[in-house]
């Protein structure tokens, strides 16, 4: 992900909590720059009241969308519409859907198909297809325990109350950072671990190391040494070290 990439940030308030809205845009500012914020809903609702204490605070337009029948999503309709506008506007390189709503699977498949990078923030209840529909999904839990985590006196422990529920590394898992790591593995077995979590995300767009209780992808890693083997490599004459990852018994 460049840090330079022009981003449109689309918010369904209808499927969203307000509640961890910092921590959302501190997680796409990690990916680019936010150029549109937008937030639809219909705001004569008591459902939605309590967004509007917090889009002044972080500059998201409101955007009305009255619910003409009943039993329709009109605010799906608006922001895909819109969403469409922007893309052949072409000011943005790509977007970030802020929904737990499958309606938007095929949005997200449209705006990939025309080369834009689309990122979707939203709950675990996330149904799959609009998940593996995006280049990368955050889910909403993960940002709200890291946002205890900061308001906290001392760090929350993964296995802490506080914390929200960390996912069980499990063998599909196992067995699929194995064939990520054969995928990109040298003559001697060996691959790079910032291809491997590339590949990893291509493959689960959900897959986030802080699901099991990791702040990023290396300890994660190396937590699998009874599958991994680890080498940490260092470039030229600088401080820097690289970590190359193989999988045991591979020759």
């Amino acid at each position: 992900m460049k840090d330079d990439l022009k981003l449109a940030v689309l918010i369904d308030a209808d499927n969203i909590p307000y509640a961890n809205i910092a921590g959302m845009l501190d997680e796409i500012a990690k990916l680019g720059l936010p150029t549109i914020k937008r937030i639809y809903g219909d705001w004569t609702k008591p459902t939605v009241s309590g967004w509007k204490t917090v889009l002044l605070q972080h500059a998201i337009t409101p955007i009305q969308q009255y619910s003409y029948t009943s039993g329709k999503n009109a605010t799906d309709s608006a922001m895909i519409i819109d969403a469409m506008d922007i893309l052949h506007s072409e000011k943005v390189d790509g977007f970030c859907l802020v929904s737990s709503d499958s309606d938007f699977t095929r949005l997200a498949t449209r705006l990939r198909e025309s080369g834009m990078l689309v990122v979707g923030i939203g709950e675990k209840k996330t149904p799959i297809p609009f998940i593996v529909a995006c280049d990368k999904f955050i889910y909403i839990e993960i940002i709200g325990a890291q946002e205890k985590e900061k308001e906290a006196e001392t760090p929350v422990r993964p296995d802490s109350p506080q914390q929200v529920q960390i996912e069980k590394i499990g063998a599909n898992l196992i067995r699929l950072i194995k064939s990520t790591v054969n995928d990109l593995a040298d003559d001697d077995g060996w691959a790079f671990l910032g291809d491997v979590g590339n590949l990893l995300m291509k493959k689960r767009p959900d897959f986030d190391p802080r699901n099991y209780g990791y702040p990023k992808l290396s300890p994660f890693i190396k937590s699998l040494d009874k599958h991994l083997l680890i080498d940490e490599r260092s470039v030229g004459n600088t401080h820097i070290r690289h970590i190359y990852v193989k999988v045991k018994g591979k020759k």
